[in-house]
């Protein structure tokens, strides 16, 4: 699983003119699964991102997670994390899981960070969403279930 995650300030997702999700402080992550990734690639990122520490001490240092400082995680689906667009000028998703497999390890990916302790909130997967978001730092970190950077 790969994921785009943003420290923000504040987050909403919408959906045909309807507000779906809506967040303050904590992390925004754009989540994309592809065909080789299981259930525990869900859980393991969603470790990754209830203790990634990148969030604001005391003295404004990134030094605290969602766990220890508290803070939403906003998940929001996105396929064309796998795209590929080393050859020509259209990405190729064909390393994208189906929508029917991505799905519920999306969903997993939630429920898992819950379980942490995490207040969660999340886009509506395969709709065309709005995100808009308003950037803390900025920070912006890249996770890879398979370690590809």
């Amino acid at each position: 699983m790969r994921a785009v995650v943003q420290r923000v300030r504040s987050a909403r997702v919408t959906v045909g003119g309807e507000c779906v999700a809506e967040m303050d402080a904590g992390l925004l992550a754009l989540i994309g699964v592809g065909r080789a990734d299981d259930e525990s690639s869900a859980r393991e990122l969603a470790r990754r991102l209830v203790h990634l520490r990148v969030l604001a001490d005391a003295r404004g240092r990134m030094n605290e997670s969602l766990q220890s400082a508290g803070g939403t995680l906003g998940i929001v689906s996105q396929f064309t994390l796998f795209g590929d667009a080393r050859q020509g000028r259209r990405p190729s998703y064909a390393e994208a899981a189906p929508a029917e497999r991505a799905e519920p390890l999306i969903e997993v990916v939630a429920d898992t960070a819950r379980e942490h302790g995490v207040e969660v909130v999340t886009g509506r997967f395969g709709a065309m969403m709005e995100v808009a978001l308003l950037n803390d730092g900025p920070v912006t970190i890249l996770l890879d279930t398979e370690r590809r950077f």
